[in-house]
């Protein structure tokens, strides 16, 4: 069992540190708003502390699940961040999803620190951080991977090193840009099959079955065809994802015109008063239009 530092307690890493736990780790957490840490610890137990340094100091692994490049930044950089409370030898693992930039640069001054770092992004959601059932994708050295997969195992329904500082965020981006064409396609398909009058249940019965078959489909169908969406991975987020991952495109040469027209359909939801829609909102949309 090791000594543990959790930084970020939002919808995702309140279960993801209440996993590492029950799994007997000693935790220390820290959130920006107190009152989430006290909530934490009168669940799970372990301790909190008032800022990043203080609940890193004496952890054998740091990790972190924030909003996006400057709140990682914050929590890491400076007097009161991580960095400053860590012993050398000790590694930072990152679970934000953020820019390959900023993550590289943060390696770099771990790296300088005599500190590891592994970005490690998540999909599955927040059903998937409450079950301890997350997909990671790591960047980072090998060495610094093997050490921190045991304890990632904690929430992990797989855990994979994508290659070197950055690759696990590059993953990520890929990662988005396939749920951004996933769910406007079937926010298409289900508005579609709504006009023309079929009951959903059964063609969702059998078209899951096949070729169209996917996660989106068997656990977002239901939901978007009685209009909720009061739940889940946030437009607000998902158009923060998109835009790194536009950022990177035009950087690397690689072409989005799918990713860049649902993302913009994504500001549409935003103006329709769904910022924290959950991102199957596409077809309220639609809806909208008639």
């Amino acid at each position: 069992m090791a000594r543990l530092a959790f930084l970020g307690l939002g919808v995702m890493g309140f279960p993801m540190a209440g996993h590492l736990a029950a799994k007997g780790h000693a935790v220390t957490v820290y959130n920006r708003s107190p009152a989430k840490a006290a909530a934490w610890v009168e669940k799970h137990g372990g301790s909190s502390a008032p800022t990043p340094a203080a609940a890193a100091k004496g952890a054998d692994f740091v990790l972190a699940c924030v909003g996006n490049d400057d709140d990682l930044r914050a929590v890491c950089e400076g007097t009161e961040g991580a960095f400053a409370g860590m012993a050398r030898g000790t590694v930072f693992v990152d679970h934000t999803t953020v820019s390959a930039a900023v993550t590289r640069d943060l390696a770099a001054k771990a790296a300088g620190l005599g500190l590891g770092y592994v970005d490690a992004p998540v999909s599955g959601g927040q059903a998937g951080a409450e079950n301890g059932a997350l997909s990671v994708m790591c960047g980072g050295s090998e060495a610094d991977y093997a050490r921190a997969e045991p304890v990632i195992d904690a929430y992990a329904k797989i855990c994979r090193r994508m290659g070197d500082s950055g690759a696990g965020q590059l993953a990520k981006m890929v990662n988005q840009i396939c749920i951004a064409g996933l769910v406007q396609g079937l926010a298409e398909g289900l508005n579609f099959a709504d006009k023309a009058g079929l009951d959903i249940e059964a063609l969702v019965a059998v078209i899951s079955q096949g070729a169209a078959g996917s996660w989106q489909m068997q656990n977002r169908h239901k939901t978007m065809a009685e209009n909720r969406f009061d739940f889940g991975f946030a437009v607000d987020w998902m158009r923060k994802d998109l835009g790194i991952c536009l950022a990177t495109g035009n950087q690397i040469g690689a072409s989005l015109p799918v990713t860049a027209l649902v993302d913009q359909f994504y500001g549409d939801v935003q103006r329709m008063g769904g910022k924290r829609w959950d991102t199957s909102s596409l077809i309220a949309r639609l809806r909208a239009r008639g």
